[in-house]
């Protein structure tokens, strides 16, 4: 097998890799930002209902939802895919097939990381000073206009390095997208590897392709920083 096809059955695993990236990010970011509303008793459906927040205050939320993020970050993502991709055949006798294998990684991916995502959006709001809540109701702002408008934003930009490690960790861990037969960058170099019986050459494509998104990613966050830096000097 020659060098050029040993590049083109790796690279194979690109598209997928970066669907589930993309998909993760578009799905886990809003719900982790819901599910952090509800960690911290701001139960966000409710403060529109109510915007004294006196419905937004309901215990029974916070508790369940400190639970579920408790079993999704304490259980391997490789563990919770595989529920994910078999439970429906063993609850309810779905067929299994190649258009839910790639419904099970979105959805197992998406909610893995909406529980961490909730986290670091919890604790970059909780790092904002409660003067600035008041300062904010002072000016006749309601409780979700404040939060939205000057709580918010200031705890995105705190947390900016913790979301651009996360994001990094989520390109890396598509690997495990193998465990249920969905072809990525790793299992196309296993699969490219028992064909040569040769690790090296497609071993070091991979570690180059990985290397390019992440850097990509790295230097995206980077320029976003200075720009916020940059901002707060004016």
């Amino acid at each position: 097998m020659s060098f050029l096809s040993v590049v083109q059955q790796v690279l194979s695993g690109v598209g997928s890799t970066l669907l589930i990236f993309f998909s993760t990010l578009i799905f886990s970011l809003p719900l982790g930002l819901l599910v952090a509303m509800g960690r911290m008793n701001n139960w966000a459906p409710f403060r529109c209902l109510s915007p004294e927040g006196v419905l937004g205050k309901f215990k029974p939320v916070q508790l369940i939802i400190k639970f579920l993020i408790s079993i999704l970050r304490g259980t391997p993502l490789m563990l919770q895919l595989i529920v994910w991709f078999y439970g429906p055949y063993y609850l309810f006798g779905w067929r299994l097939n190649a258009a839910w294998r790639v419904g099970a990684t979105i959805v197992g991916f998406s909610i893995n990381y909406a529980a961490y995502f909730a986290e670091i959006f919890r604790s970059g709001i909780m790092s904002i000073d409660k003067g600035q809540m008041e300062a904010g109701r002072s000016l006749g702002l309601t409780h979700g206009q404040t939060m939205w408008s000057i709580i918010f934003p200031q705890g995105i930009k705190n947390c900016l390095p913790t979301y651009a490690s996360e994001f990094i960790v989520l390109v890396k861990e598509t690997a495990v997208v193998g465990y249920i037969g969905m072809t990525d960058l790793t299992k196309a170099y296993s699969t490219v590897q028992s064909r040569t019986m040769d690790a090296m050459p497609p071993l070091i494509i991979i570690a180059v392709v990985y290397f390019c998104i992440t850097k990509v990613l790295s230097v995206i966050f980077a320029k976003m920083e200075r720009r916020l830096r940059e901002s707060d000097r004016r």
